[in-house]
């Protein structure tokens, strides 16, 4: 006897287009090619250091090597997936990735995949997870309905994920010592004396409206005080605002008056004005004033 709920299930095509099967033949085989290659020629680990090393000297890749957004109140920070994916290159022999497993429009959301496999040691980081077709504004979330925004929104949350698949395959010590010398590459600013970066910063800033009095008033201290460092997080700040992961109003906020901040008007005019006139009520007169 039948089961009666089999008849509103899907079913599965009964053949597949020769496309579809050349796909998954070739998929197979690239996996296997992967294997061999990499036991053929297993990674050269002081090279692949030295390789690291040149790259995060860099100032193109270091500028990039971080990320910068706002959550919850607070900022959080840490190295980007630019960085990750350069670094899995110099370690070599692994494969990462990120896709798209389904798309179900009448629910608003996509199931997607994002991986990391080192084909030679194995070692193999995979997660699935559901992004939904919305995105955080101030008045809520808002449902994403034009194909542009699905999909940068889809690779915004999936390069995330794609980024800790990355680093959980990749040695810890490799990953540190890769941070460590793109932060000193973006301190020492290539080479540019330490007043004219400041000058480059502010310039930068202004160009997205942001006044040097807002940077300070961040920073907590002038800009001649500034440091290398301070610097090198303007520097950080301001790429994450090119990126969208932070707003200009959440990394500069705007000072608010409060009211005992509002100056009192002169005594001289408040003494003019009788004590019980003062305390009543303004009254608009109808038809004007004669």
């Amino acid at each position: 006897m039948s089961n009666p709920v089999e008849q509103f299930m899907p079913q599965a095509p009964a053949r597949i287009g020769q496309g579809t099967a050349v796909e998954q033949s070739r998929a197979v085989a690239e996996v296997q090619a992967a294997i061999v290659v990499a036991q053929q020629c297993p990674r050269n680990v002081q090279a692949a250091v030295a390789e690291m090393r040149q790259s995060c000297q860099q100032k193109g890749l270091a500028e990039r090597a971080f990320f910068r957004y706002s959550r919850g109140g607070s900022t959080v920070s840490g190295p980007s997936v630019h960085l990750a994916r350069e670094l899995a290159r110099c370690w070599g022999n692994i494969q990462y990735g990120l896709a798209e497993l389904r798309r179900d429009d009448e629910f608003g959301e996509s199931e997607m995949q994002a991986f990391a496999w080192d084909v030679q040691t194995n070692a193999r980081s995979s997660q699935v997870f559901i992004v939904p077709h919305k995105r955080d504004v101030k008045g809520g979330p808002k449902k994403l309905v034009d194909l542009r925004d699905i999909y940068e929104n889809n690779a915004n949350n999936g390069a995330r994920r794609l980024r800790e698949a990355i680093f959980s395959v990749l040695p810890a010590w490799f990953v540190e010592e890769a941070k460590d010398i793109c932060t000193r590459t973006i301190t020492s600013g290539g080479g540019k004396p330490l007043p004219q970066r400041i000058a480059d910063a502010v310039r930068m800033f202004e160009g997205m409206g942001v006044t040097v009095d807002r940077i300070e008033a961040k920073l907590g201290r002038a800009s001649g005080k500034w440091t290398e460092f301070d610097v090198a997080q303007l520097g950080v700040t301001y790429k994450s605002v090119q990126r969208g992961e932070v707003t200009i109003d959440e990394e500069f906020p705007v000072e608010r008056v409060t009211v005992t901040e509002i100056p009192s008007p002169p005594a001289a005019e408040v003494a003019d004005v009788p004590a019980e006139q003062a305390a009543w009520p303004q009254v608009a007169q109808p038809g004007g004033a004669e």
